[in-house]
């Protein structure tokens, strides 16, 4: 641990706060003293005015601390002058943190004794908030106080990395960072600072006064000996002001030049690919390389982000885009897009605007979109198309779907990754780069009549600004004459124009983006030629660096902010920012933050959610940078009839509505869960098996964390009376919800085969993450009762080792007993009895799956040997269904060592024929408890290594998904008689064989396969009811009410007839 903070210290940080517990008093170096006696040395280093400083700031906000007597019980009489104390004066502490981070960080640490009870009852915490909050925050804002700034070099502006600062009677240097930048913690005062570096002039600047607050900003410019060996120190008075001051030790400064790119060839796919691997190697803290699908032969559609943090989306922070060569053959935007990588690489650090375009921006580079257009091509073309199209020959730019007119054309495969990137990132500004004119095209691109027309959208005016920022960068397309040569009469006014204007384009890409997302994207045609000669790129750089970079600015106008709940301060997703008189929308992303481009001028913005109070505010919009309005939405008062809710929960729904069964329909296409996991808000890394102990605060972790969806309870004790944890997860779960469909995930029946433990932990955690926060997934848990029971067997697991893959220690009870084969008889196990009656007895469930290990394939009922298993049809579409959402397992040949060369036919087979034996949990579950279950064996390995973990999750995240899918699907419905009252336990027989009991309110819900089946409905007191129903594979459950006639016999004779006998 001690190495890991270390590590940690030499992050740069400037204050620190390290908080203990065992008295009150706020402690600073030095810790120890030379001659290390007990107590009582007074151990000063050389910042002590400011360690005293900052350690008063914590004390003086504290209601105990300040007093200087904290009363602890081990010593009444102890005191502190103001409540802050020399650590070695109260006890010598050698090799303490905080004299670390002194001596060796640039860090100025302070140790905080927080409370005299060093593990007070929890029902203290709140006080102990409100004791320490107003410190916590006091302290955090002295790491603006002192002076800051940047050392650089004379010649370009560089920023010196590990130049020194030093203060005159201060014994402590500091180190500038890798940009040059520095910042010195001091108490007000008046100081004189001096700059050196290696190789570097030294330069002194003096009377630099500190105030109370902000930092002094203090820059110097240090030259080079080699330029001027004479002069070996510069030093300047400074009067007595808060002022910002640049010090050089030259009078004359050359203006920074920005590195150009040199990279100017034409980049075949490969070249390229090798290219964004160089750029993502050689700048990984700025760059991140993914892939958003394949083109038609498999080509990766690249792109390149630049980031000051890649990889996250930092709220607050737009994203920006640029794509080129849509159309293969147009390739100028492709070259440019790879030398803006260089460009943005290689200044960042260096160059002002380069520098702040990536820290300011999340920027995404897709060099190009039509890669296999790009290797017909032929350098030399002017105003061809072979190349033009996609390997399918679509037009990629005719592909999409359109405002006006259907796309009759299938989507492309380029076409449809777009679009699932663009519903993954919340993408404000775009460009679409392009060849063979010179302009800037804007939305609409076609219009209802179809032909060239000037198709105005509602943010024409913000289109029209943009367009023109990128024009008027380049002299020839603002000039609006482009081409003459070709096409003489062709005229744009600044270099821009509409684009259905100019010509109709039916299935743009810059129109979907526009209606179909929160993204404003331009057409910009880069050039006449659509395949210049490669010497001719350097050309196409120089008169596009400017508007490029420009563009990129322009994602920085309007308006930005927050949409947050007023209850706790939490963003809001996909709250509504509309603006008054323009009929264009826009939401705001996962942490409730929002983009929307203006022109300048004064607006009327209203933000809207669900479930909220709308709030307006009036705000005018200038000519620089976003103006930040936040809105604060209070929630609807009948929205609290139920207490607290989940900020982002959404309203209940019936799962028999349209929208519910448009969503199962859609997560049944064969892309449906992909999909659905790519807009995940946050995965999950298992990297680690958990003990029971573990595994307990775990599931109390996510019970706290997530009280709105989760009941935690326990099933009962195992042998060595551990608890048997149940988690539900559902929009209710307190509450019976007996209409809704109930899915039971089991693990662990095998302690030496913890994997799947590990993977419905991982589940879980996944579930509660993205509640809220992903669309798919918020509805499947508001209309599913979800019940997770990771460890049947906690004694065995207590006993297996890791690493053992065939060994069977632990697979057993306490007692020695296989719990899957002890569901039989009356005498069973403690853990086997509270399964039974507590879990599948008890709860009605529609489906369960069980996680074992020790092979890779699906098994469904029954275990035990049989000649007909009724419904297996049924049973086996669901083991199916889960193999076939695995990437291995549907493959049907697990490799494992014991058994190489087993095939196993779809992954898929039935218990008994794998591994047959009596008294399993499915097989119980099937026959008492009216529940298919199918177990899935999910590695070769009973206990592979924790690092595989993570792929195991990958590999089974989508089937686990899927079972939630599925069980929404089959038949549904309500037995009631004539009058309306439901019938409860009425016996619903599927297909003349299985067994569904309705519940307490007439619900039925049963899984059927596809394709066509008979139900038969009997009830004591009514009539048999027959029905026949069509279950589709791809459609949510089939309603199915059956309404009960009275029966009129009684024991085989007519009613009336038996009550005469009886009067």
């Amino acid at each position: 641990q001690a190495m890991a903070i270390k590590d940690f210290i030499f992050s740069r940080f400037v204050l620190s706060g390290n908080l203990h517990g065992g008295s009150v008093v706020a402690s600073y170096p030095f810790d120890d003293s030379l001659s290390h006696l007990v107590v009582g040395v007074y151990s000063k280093s050389s910042d002590d005015a400011v360690f005293r400083y900052l350690a008063r700031t914590y004390a003086a906000n504290h209601p105990i601390m300040r007093t200087g007597v904290p009363s602890c019980p081990s010593d009444m009489e102890e005191n502190f002058k103001d409540g802050i104390t020399n650590g070695a004066q109260w006890y010598d502490v050698p090799g303490g943190m905080q004299d670390y981070n002194y001596v060796w960080g640039n860090c100025f640490e302070i140790t905080f004794e927080l409370s005299c009870c060093k593990h007070p009852p929890a029902a203290e915490l709140p006080k102990e908030w409100e004791n320490n909050r107003e410190s916590l925050l006091a302290f955090m804002e002295k790491v603006h106080i002192g002076v800051r700034g940047f050392v650089e070099e004379s010649v370009n502006g560089t920023g010196i990395i590990d130049a020194v600062l030093s203060v005159a009677t201060i014994d402590h240097n500091i180190t500038t960072g890798k940009f040059g930048d520095y910042h010195r913690l001091l108490a007000p005062g008046t100081y004189n600072l001096t700059a050196s570096a290696p190789g570097y002039v030294p330069v002194t600047q003096n009377n630099i006064e500190v105030l109370e607050g902000p930092a002094t900003e203090v820059n110097f410019t240090l030259q080079s000996i080699s330029v001027n060996p004479i002069q070996d120190h510069v030093e300047v008075a400074t009067a007595a002001a808060t002022v910002t001051t640049t010090t050089t030790a030259t009078s004359t400064t050359l203006p920074h030049q920005p590195v150009q790119p040199e990279d100017f060839r034409h980049h075949h796919y490969s070249d390229m690919e090798i290219f964004l691997r160089r750029y993502a190697t050689d700048y990984p803290d700025i760059t991140k390389l993914y892939s958003i699908g394949k083109s038609v032969e498999g080509r990766e559609l690249y792109v390149m982000e630049i980031s000051s943090n890649p990889g996250v989306h930092e709220p607050g922070e737009p994203e920006f885009k640029y794509i080129g060569n849509m159309h293969g053959n147009e390739v100028v935007g492709r070259e440019l897009l790879l030398n803006l990588i260089e460009y943005l690489c290689k200044n960042y650090g260096t160059d002002p605007e380069a520098t702040s375009l990536v820290q300011k921006t999340r920027i995404h580079i897709m060099p190009s979109m039509n890669p296999d257009g790009y290797e017909m091509a032929q350098e030399g073309d002017i105003t061809g198309t072979v190349g033009r199209n996609n390997s399918n020959n679509f037009d990629l730019n005719r592909n999409f779907p359109d405002k006006f007119f259907k796309i009759k054309d299938p989507q492309q495969p380029e076409t449809t990754a777009v679009i699932n990137w663009l519903k993954k990132y919340p993408f404000v500004l775009s460009a679409n780069l392009h060849g063979g004119s010179l302009v800037v095209n804007y939305p609409y691109d076609d219009d209802s009549q179809g032909v060239a027309v000037y198709s105005k959208s509602p943010d024409d005016a913000v289109f029209k600004q943009i367009a023109l920022a990128y024009s008027q960068e380049n002299s020839d397309m603002f000039s609006g004459k482009p081409c003459q040569d070709l096409y003489p009469q062709e005229y744009f006014y600044h270099g821009i124009t509409n684009g259905a204007q100019w010509y109709s384009v039916p299935g743009g890409m810059q129109d979907w983006n526009y209606v179909r997302t929160n993204c404003f994207e331009v057409t910009i045609e880069l050039g006449c030629v659509k395949y210049p000669y490669a010497r001719d790129l350097l050309k196409y750089w120089d008169k596009n660096r400017k508007s490029l970079l420009q563009f990129i600015k322009q994602v920085h106008r309007g308006v930005t902010g927050f949409v947050l709940d007023a209850s706790d301060r939490t963003g809001i997703m996909n709250a509504t920012i509309s603006v008054a008189e323009v009929n264009h929308p826009i939401t705001s992303d996962r942490a409730g933050d929002y983009w929307r481009l203006l022109v300048p001028g004064v607006y009327k913005l209203t933000a809207s959610a669900r479930g909220y109070k709308p709030a307006v505010e009036n705000v005018t919009v200038g000519d620089g940078e976003a103006v930040v309005v936040n809105f604060t939405l209070a929630r609807l008062t009948g929205d609290n009839r139920k207490g607290n809710l989940p900020p982002l929960k959404p309203p209940m729904k019936d799962p028999t509505t349209a929208e519910f069964e448009k969503l199962i329909k859609d997560l049944s296409t064969s892309n449906g869960l992909e999909t659905l996991i790519l807009r995940t808000l946050v995965d999950i890394k298992p990297n680690r098996y958990r003990s029971y102990k573990d595994l307990s605060e775990f599931l109390r972790g996510l019970n706290l964390n997530y009280p709105h969806i989760t009941l935690l309870k326990s099933l009962g004790q195992s042998t060595e009376f551990r608890q048997i944890w149940a988690l539900e997860i559902s929009d209710e779960p307190k509450e019976l919800e007996l209409a809704e469909p109930k899915i039971r995930y089991v693990a662990g029946i095998h302690g030496n085969a913890p994997v799947g433990t590990e993977l419905l932990l991982a589940f879980a955690e996944f579930l509660c993450l993205n509640y809220g926060r992903n669309h798919a997934i918020t509805k499947l848990i508001d209309k599913t009762k979800i019940v997770i029971v990771p460890s049947l067997n906690p004694d065995g697991r207590e006993k297996a080792q890791e690493k053992q893959c065939t060994s069977k220690v632990g697979l057993t009870n306490a007692h020695g007993k296989d719990l899957d084969m002890d569901f039989i008889g009356k005498e069973v196990q403690p853990e086997t009895r509270a399964i039974m009656d507590k879990l599948i007895l008890e709860q009605g469930f529609t489906l369960s799956v069980a996680l074992d290990g020790g092979s890779v394939l699906a098994t469904y009922p029954y275990d035990k040997p049989v000649q007909t298993v009724e419904n297996e049809e049924t049973l086996k579409y669901l083991a199916a269904v889960y193999s076939n959402n695995h990437p291995t397992m549907k493959l049907g040949q697990p490799g494992c060592l014991d058994k190489p060369h087993e095939n196993i036919p779809g992954g898929v087979l039935r218990g008994a024929e794998w591994h047959s034996h009596m008294g399993s949990m499915k097989d119980f579950s099937v026959a008492f408890g009216h529940c298919p279950e199918i177990t899935i064996y999910t590695s070769c390995c009973y206990f592979p290594s924790a690092d595989q973990l993570s792929s195991l999750w990958g590999e089974n995240k989508k089937s686990l998904i899927s079972m939630l899918v599925e069980v929404q699907k089959g038949v549904h419905g309500m037995v009631k008689d004539k009058s309306g009252k439901p019938v409860s336990k009425a016996k619903i027989i599927l297909n003349d064989g299985v067994k569904v009991d309705t519940t307490e309110g007439g619900y039925f819900h049963a899984l059927l396969a596809p394709g066509s089946h008979s139900i038969d409905a009997f009830a004591d007191g009514y009539q048999q009811q027959h029905k026949q129903v069509d279950v589709p594979n791809d459609e949510a459950a089939r309603l199915v009410e059956i309404v009960f006639d009275m029966d009129n016999k009684i024991l085989g004779m007519p009613r009336v007839l038996v009550v005469v006998v009886a009067g």
